[in-house]
């Protein structure tokens, strides 16, 4: 059997906060419905922000409740909350795992949570609590998964050394997170980096460093994921079509392409359990909802190669 790797799709969320258009309630409800139907295991359908900042997640709590309801063996409804009322209201909604944002970097930080790193920290530390207490009350585990954004180089502050990484990582574990991932927030990564701040946070934290949130400003995103793997991760985000970047992050682009993804990790004997064709066909939905949206990626735009065999 293959080895398996866990892919979160992020479009949804990542995605859409950062595009021109607003996609209809219903359509977003269709186009998270056809990519869990092509077998993606996780789906980060929304964050539960301030509809004021992000208007384009006012309808997340409808959007959770939908994709609950499709009831699919193995998927995961996953959700974003920044802070302890976006916990409360994710979990109001039915989120199966919560996404929880730190930036590494105080410039980020500042822009995009109006916090500190520290104190971020502090906020986790109570939504981690408050997901607990959920737990003990109403039964089952909503891991929590923070994701340190700006970890591999930032818009505002530029260079991001080994050491923050890691003590920010460090901070996140001691409040009581299930899961961290890294981020490049910007796309400034490349794989030396990666494979340097994925082995000092692994050797700080352990087996709590799960995943990699990669962003493909330069080029270098199926780069990174390769490093990744190298490295031991089995876990990574992206989005269809390569939407997304980060509102409060100048110079953020687009995600790596989940179809592109798929079609890596495959190659390199892989199980993904996607089906890459149900995969690309989901572009329809997401084009019927952002007709103006430019789509990216490479697979679906060649086609899929004869040549392509899953992983068994």
């Amino acid at each position: 059997m293959a080895e398996t790797v866990t892919i979160c799709e992020v479009g949804p969320r990542d995605g859409l906060q950062i595009a021109k258009g607003r996609m209809p309630t219903s359509v977003k409800q269709r186009w998270v419905a056809a990519m869990a139907a092509s077998g993606l295991p996780q789906i980060e359908v929304g964050s539960f922000v301030s509809p004021k900042l992000v208007p384009q997640m006012a309808d997340t709590g409808e959007i959770v409740r939908a994709a609950r309801a499709l009831a699919i063996p193995g998927f995961t409804v996953v959700a974003l909350a920044p802070n302890l009322r976006g916990t409360e209201a994710a979990l109001a909604a039915g989120a199966q795992r919560i996404t929880v944002p730190i930036s590494v970097t105080m410039g980020h930080s500042r822009a995009n949570l109006n916090r500190t790193p520290e104190e971020q920290i502090a906020e986790i530390g109570r939504m981690v609590a408050c997901v607990r207490a959920h737990e003990a009350a109403q039964g089952g585990h909503i891991p929590v998964e923070v994701t340190l954004s700006t970890a591999f180089g930032c818009s505002f502050d530029g260079v991001v050394p080994v050491g923050d990484v890691v003590a920010v990582a460090e901070g996140v574990a001691r409040v009581g997170a299930d899961a961290i991932s890294l981020a490049d927030t910007v796309g400034y990564g490349h794989p030396d980096d990666v494979r340097a701040k994925v082995r000092a946070t692994r050797s700080a934290i352990g087996a709590v460093l799960v995943g990699l949130h990669l962003h493909d400003t330069m080029g270098l995103g199926l780069a990174n994921a390769l490093a990744g793997l190298e490295e031991g991760i089995r876990k990574y985000d992206s989005a269809l079509a390569g939407l997304g970047g980060c509102p409060f992050a100048p110079g953020a682009s687009g995600n790596i392409v989940t179809e592109d993804l798929v079609f890596l990790l495959e190659s390199q004997g892989f199980s993904t359990g996607v089906d890459l064709e149900k995969l690309i066909a989901a572009r329809a939905v997401l084009r019927e909802g952002l007709p103006d949206e430019a789509l990216h990626g490479q697979v679906p735009r060649a086609g899929i190669p004869k040549t392509f065999r899953k992983a068994a």
